[in-house]
């Protein structure tokens, strides 16, 4: 039966195309605006790690100034200082756990014809490729031993590897950064973390790095900072040395705990550890450790700002006018109807019946708004990516999630609006419109 009223859904619309056309396209509208918005939003909130996101924790120590708490007067400072990070780095529990920080070096290729170039880098330790499960084309990430002894290694991405070395297995080969030669010991395969939850603080929606290099390397070679600095107070001194010893913040510091156990014995570290920096004069603040998990963290850093959930609410009333437009070009259509509905149910054919067969056209008419929706959504996403640019290239992808959310969502809708045109359609008295014939 359903394939039957598929045929007359099919059949009339067909009988009038260019309201047919009107009401597809009122769907349609109303869907690519609000699935425009709507992928944004589902990028932007996703979980990036999900399969471990419930074990890997940010970690925050409020050292900052007791007279001056800083962003709302609670929430501790988001990254740590050298002094801390080293601290935790030596001496937490953590079953794996890592500091790192954005940095930006220039990258000399071989050839004398290549000019030099800036590269995207991050400064941490061995432990952030098993972390973050980071995927390898070729080699692998270094050791420990590469972390203590401040070997010259480097992780290239995917696309500086093809940039540097035409896409070819790198591993072993030397490549110039700021006068130091890095020896290659591994190449990343596609790896597009977002939100880039491992670095909120200096981009949730930027692009993972170019280059992975040891944080102690860095920090000795003193190799250039490009992350975000805060201090409440100045250095004490001049020179490198004084900074890493001020109450600047500019590391952030993750660690993985796999179960509660290892995250309770981690926090208790932590209150100890604070505790016996208040006795040397630090910490002046209330005992305020945060160890949030991923998704805890990206809700703390409002990764989904609350413009974006204005906006999405904002998207779902224009599909809401959409469908009222709709309701009405379907009631106009079905009353014109009403004679051969009378027809049909002279000849013994049920309101079940008809309304089904009513709302299947209807049906139609979404699943027909839900694909243009499709297309207007992704050309909503590049109208986005060509006003903003390289700031959302990440968050503009329309992947089959969305593309079955906007064919559903559409149907959906058709589904809602058909209601109040197939029901008075239906509740016409046969006798009245036969006697009118």
């Amino acid at each position: 039966m359903f394939n039957y009223y598929l045929k007359l859904g099919w059949l009339s619309l067909r009988a009038n195309p260019l309201l047919s056309l009107l009401m597809v396209a009122a769907i349609g509208v109303g869907i690519g605006a609000c699935m425009t918005i709507l992928t944004v939003n589902y990028t932007m909130s996703g979980n990036p790690i999900p399969h471990k996101s419930d074990q890997l924790y940010h970690v925050q120590l409020d050292s900052w100034d007791a007279n001056d708490p800083g962003e709302d007067g609670y929430n501790p400072p988001d990254q740590v200082t050298y002094n801390d990070a080293m601290a935790l780095m030596n001496g937490a529990p953590g079953f794996r756990q890592v500091a790192s920080n954005r940095s930006g070096l220039v990258l000399e290729p071989e050839g004398d014809d290549e000019r030099p170039f800036s590269v995207d880098v991050r400064n941490t330790w061995a432990d952030f490729f098993p972390m973050f499960d980071t995927p390898f084309l070729y080699g692998s990430g270094w050791d420990d031993t590469a972390d203590t002894t401040r070997e010259p290694v480097v992780v290239l991405s995917r696309e500086l590897n093809e940039r540097v070395f035409g896409g070819e297995d790198s591993v072993g080969r030397t490549v110039r950064m700021n006068g130091l030669n890095f020896r290659v010991v591994g190449v990343l395969d596609e790896w597009m973390v977002v939100p880039k939850f491992y670095d909120v603080t200096n981009g949730p929606f930027n692009e993972t790095e170019e280059a992975f290099i040891p944080f102690n390397l860095a920090v000795d070679q003193e190799l250039p900072r490009n992350g975000n600095t805060n201090c409440w107070k100045p250095p004490e001194g001049d020179g490198f040395e004084a900074f890493k010893n001020s109450e600047c913040v500019w590391i952030q510091f993750w660690a993985e705990l796999r179960d509660e156990q290892e995250k309770a014995a981690f926090s208790n570290w932590l209150d100890a550890y604070v505790a016996e920096q208040k006795e040397l004069g630090r910490f002046p603040r209330p005992l305020n450790n945060r160890v949030l998990a991923v998704m805890e963290w990206m809700e703390d850093r409002q990764v989904v700002e609350d413009d974006a959930q204005v906006m999405l609410g904002l998207s779902f009333l224009f599909l809401v006018v959409c469908l009222l437009n709709t309701i009405g070009l379907l009631l106009a259509k079905f009353m014109r109807k009403t004679g051969d509905i009378s027809v049909r149910r002279a000849l013994g054919a049920r309101r079940s019946d008809l309304f089904r067969q009513h709302m299947v056209e209807a049906g139609l008419i979404g699943l027909g708004g839900g694909v243009l929706g499709i297309a207007l959504t992704w050309l909503g996403l590049r109208g986005i990516e060509v006003l903003f640019g390289e700031f959302v290239e990440n968050l503009v992808g329309l992947d089959w999630v969305m593309m079955l959310t906007a064919v559903g969502l559409a149907i959906v809708s058709a589904l809602v609006a058909g209601l109040y045109p197939t029901w008075r359609a239906t509740r016409i008295m046969p006798a009245s419109q036969l006697k009118a014939q």
